[in-house]
């Protein structure tokens, strides 16, 4: 956007102003374009299966060993050590291929 308005004021300005708002212009897209890049190298990146690690699901068939949970409006095969029923709450804990595996927050009744 800035490299735009450089050229455009390369056009509208008179002489020796067109030429040291367009070299602004530039200077300030590059300083824009490094705080970016300073500002995204220090996030983390929140993508792929580790994101599920610890996250709450809730179970849609019974765990008993192996089921289904529901996380993020995505059905997931699931294996449970405790048996979970229909809408009970489960922490993943880990991930094996496909199977999210699931332990109960709550102690069965």
């Amino acid at each position: 956007m800035l490299i735009l308005l450089g050229l455009l004021l390369l056009f509208l300005l008179p002489s020796p102003w067109n030429i040291v708002s367009l070299l602004a212009c530039i200077v300030l897209f590059f300083g824009e374009l490094a705080l970016w890049n300073r500002t995204v190298r220090r996030q983390r990146r929140r993508v792929g299966p580790e994101t599920m690690i610890g996250r709450t699901a809730t179970v849609v068939t019974a765990c008993q060993p192996s089921g289904q949970v529901r996380l993020d409006g995505e059905t997931w095969d699931a294996r449970c050590v405790e048996w979970a029923e229909v809408g009970d709450e489960v922490v993943v804990r880990a991930r094996d291929g496909l199977t999210l595996v699931v332990e109960r927050t709550t102690p069965p009744a």
